[in-house]
């Protein structure tokens, strides 16, 4: 099948394939996949113009849904914390987007960003894991009753949640700053943000891996939708002048239907997982992306 945008000849069930398996370790997580089907793309397909940015945008636009409805359906969606990760990331990502078309359309000063992001997140995680502060990581269980959710408040100041028996709170408008942040460069990056602010929440608010994945999702899938309307609006505009930014509309919804299959997969399987081997599945494919982009590439 031949993908117009991208300018690549490729079997039509190669994406869906790559997706599906991505996605059902990441989603785990909180994160869609994006950030490691980027590089896919990039490096084994030779697709790098900036519309692979708003391609990956569309590749969660259809696959995140799946994983945000299981997530829903078994009470670990922290409603309070979506919000917030919404609040923030907009405006972040609309700037990123921007940042993307013009000052980064260069393949190699992409690659060189994107690396030295992902080795940062990378690292942090792994210093989590292997902290002796670290809290003793929750067992998978089978009946699902210590993974709900409960006891939830929002203010001005503080959100607030109960979870496996531990109260936790975290404040509001850090989180919200922190936000806009991530929405920057993941609005660079063409990943909605969630690969970034997931391992945030685990290292730096001490949140269990088990509730922010839901909110992450959720955050992602809102934020990459306001990425693909604008790129679609930069396209016509002088700032993209000569350049292909809109999505690969076939690419990305291949990618999709596969990630859709696999992030449904991988919420429902997340309660059987460790945090502690989540987070670790987590951190290799971010650092193994990083250092290859870095040096490598």
């Amino acid at each position: 099948m031949y993908f117009p945008v991208a300018d690549i000849e490729l079997s039509p069930y190669i994406p869906p394939l790559i997706a599906c398996t991505i996605s059902f370790f990441t989603s785990m997580a909180g994160v869609s996949g994006a950030f490691l089907l980027l590089p896919f793309q990039v490096s084994v397909l030779g697709f790098d113009s900036p519309a692979v940015s708003s391609t990956n945008h569309l590749y969660n636009i259809v696959a995140i849904p799946s994983g945000i409805f299981r997530f829903i359906k078994e009470g670990r969606m922290l409603w309070p914390l979506t919000w917030l990760v919404v609040i923030g990331t907009l405006p972040g990502v609309l700037a990123g987007v921007f940042i993307r078309v013009t000052f980064l359309p260069s393949p190699d000063a992409f690659k060189m960003f994107v690396g030295f992001v992902l080795l940062y997140i990378g690292t942090k995680l792994c210093l989590d894991i292997f902290s002796k502060k670290e809290h003793k990581a929750t067992a998978g269980t089978t009946d699902g009753t210590v993974f709900k959710i409960s006891n939830t408040s929002l203010s001005l100041h503080s959100l607030e949640f109960t979870f496996d028996g531990i109260q936790h709170r975290v404040n509001t408008f850090s989180i919200i700053c922190l936000s806009l942040v991530v929405g920057l460069i993941g609005g660079i990056y063409g990943i909605g943000g969630g690969a970034i602010i997931a391992p945030f929440f685990v290292t730096i608010y001490k949140l269990p891996v088990h509730t922010v994945a839901g909110a992450s999702l959720m955050g992602t899938f809102i934020t990459s939708a306001t990425g693909v309307v604008f790129f679609q609006l930069l396209a016509t505009s002088s700032f993209a002048a000569g350049q292909i930014i809109v999505p690969d509309y076939r690419l990305g919804l291949l990618f999709g239907i596969g990630g859709a299959v696999g992030m449904y997969l991988g919420a429902r399987a997340q309660r059987f997982f460790k945090a502690r081997l989540i987070k670790i599945i987590l951190s290799s494919a971010l650092l193994f992306t990083a250092i290859k982009y870095i040096f490598f590439s």
